[in-house]
């Protein structure tokens, strides 16, 4: 697993988001989560994100830390993994201690929920930064999550590495917020955030350099073929590979 990455990688390959294969009795599964990973990084995917699909808000404290490791263990050495924290700043706080003695050097930070306040929610990252030495990629699900300029302050501090944007839109709509983050800390740091068929519009209209995806789990090469078409600015090779993509797209939003 890759222990020190830049912002230029959020655009060297998607960002797979798998789910976490458990047993039946709710422990983690090595075999059926190796046999995942090992199928992305034969489909060229080599960034890998253990969030929402993989239920990451829900995982125990308690087996935290060993999850992590086991991942780790299985990732090929070139693979970025980043794991997942908070949403809420109680849970920050302990998987910073956990975080400060591995080498995850980005984990994304799940959104937070009310009550919270911008400068509290500032102050929570900052401790976890500080505590762990682990910079935090925001996942922006809602309007006006995070004002642009603080996330402009915490990027220029070191706490933030990036953001994970996925706030719905009609395709081929404006996006102020988006376009206001863009101002403020640049494209290179934003990555799409659900899935193939807004990263047309997000990398083709915005100019951001990757996304993140979870049909891609399924037919990675498919998916990182789209990806390619997407950097070359193909954009009606790029529909054409989407739809195969688009049932199975359409499913997910039904089942959330």
């Amino acid at each position: 697993m890759r222990h020190t990455v830049s912002p230029a990688d959020l655009g060297l390959s998607i960002m797979a988001v798998p789910p976490l294969a458990r047993t039946a009795d709710g422990q983690f599964d090595d075999s059926a989560n190796g046999a995942v990973i090992r199928h992305l990084e034969a489909g060229g995917v080599t960034t890998l994100l253990y969030g929402g699909n993989a239920l990451a808000q829900h995982w125990p404290m308690s087996v935290y830390a060993d999850w992590l490791d086991r991942l780790e263990a299985l990732a090929a050495p070139e693979s970025w993994v980043l794991p997942s924290v908070g949403p809420d700043a109680g849970k920050l706080v302990d998987q910073a201690a956990i975080l400060k003695s591995r080498r995850f050097p980005v984990a994304l930070m799940l959104p937070m929920g009310a009550p919270l306040t911008h400068a509290g929610m500032a102050d929570a990252m900052r401790r976890f930064t500080a505590e762990s030495g682990v910079q935090l990629l925001v996942y922006i699900k809602t309007d006006n999550y995070i004002p642009a300029q603080t996330l402009a302050a915490l990027v220029a501090e070191g706490v933030v590495f990036g953001v994970k944007y996925a706030v719905p839109r009609d395709l081929g709509a404006p996006d102020p917020y988006l376009s206001d983050i863009i101002n403020a800390i640049g494209t290179e740091r934003i990555i799409s955030g659900f899935g193939e068929p807004p990263a047309i519009p997000h990398m083709l209209d915005f100019g951001l350099p990757g996304f993140t995806a979870g049909c891609v789990c399924i037919a990675p090469a498919l998916s990182n073929a789209l990806f390619q078409a997407l950097k070359q600015g193909d954009k009606a090779r790029a529909e054409q590979l989407l739809l195969p993509i688009q049932p199975l797209e359409a499913l997910r939003g039904q089942v959330n």
